[in-house]
């Protein structure tokens, strides 16, 4: 039986390039992690997690299979097709510390994408777990996450994949009109003219679960004025509450 290639760690973080990791990063590329250490010492210095911006694609948790599809010295370059991406077909691309891979001892993980059929109301209960946790940057771990890792964590928890960044998460939704927009469902802000840059979790009320920025947490509030002049669209990955599963 064919073995897996699967992240060994708790977390680890997806690279753009093996020189992207700063000197407060070290924490998190040892080959053991300290990822509550690493996120400690971002927060220490002012630039230390809104510096992970233009380092960092995502993140991958214990037991996450991924395909190498390159080395140098002691990093890994790889796609991970549990984050489907429109970067690779194989999955979302990136550098991982050598370290933090290993061999799975059960037959390799199925990369075909689940068929589950989930609920919104589920989808909303699963995303609410994660209140108050703060963002991070490619966050995608109950460490921290950002926004479309909110989105793609919960999912995956229900076992359903979807895509990992919002604007794939919106090109493969089914589109909804904003005024049928139910909990459960997905809203996409974009500037004018520009991909989907953020995405969050409508409640049904008017409002919706998100990881706002860095800085922040994630939350459960209304609409501001400047979200709804942001706002792009709306999609759905999920059925309806009664729907046959």
């Amino acid at each position: 039986m064919p073995t897996a290639t699967i992240i060994t760690v708790p977390a680890t973080m997806l690279w753009i390039e093996p020189t992207s990791p700063r000197g407060i990063d070290a924490p998190a590329v040892t080959a053991q992690p300290d990822v509550e250490a690493w996120l400690r010492g971002l927060d220490a210095v002012e630039d230390g997690r809104i510096g992970l911006h233009g380092r960092v694609e995502s993140q991958l948790v214990r037991g996450e299979p991924v395909q190498v599809i390159g080395s140098r010295e002691d990093w890994r370059r790889v796609v991970c097709p549990w984050q489907p991406s429109s970067a690779d077909p194989r999955g979302y691309p990136g550098w991982i510390p050598a370290a933090h891979l290993g061999e799975a001892r059960s037959p390799s993980p199925s990369d075909s994408a689940p068929d589950t059929k989930v609920s919104g109301a589920a989808l909303l209960a699963t995303a609410r777990h994660h209140l108050g946790l703060p963002y991070l940057w490619g966050g995608m771990s109950t460490y921290a996450l950002d926004c479309s890792g909110l989105v793609h964590l919960s999912s995956r928890t229900l076992g359903l994949r979807v895509p990992r960044d919002a604007h794939d998460q919106q090109d493969a939704a089914t589109p909804v009109p904003l005024e049928d927009v139910r909990a459960g469902d997905l809203l996409f802000f974009a500037r004018d003219g520009q991909p989907a840059h953020h995405v969050g979790i409508a409640n049904g009320d008017g409002g919706m679960l998100h990881a706002p920025e860095t800085g922040a947490v994630i939350v459960e509030e209304p609409l501001t004025r400047e979200r709804r002049e942001s706002l792009s669209g709306a999609g759905r990955f999920t059925t309806e509450a009664d729907e046959p599963r």
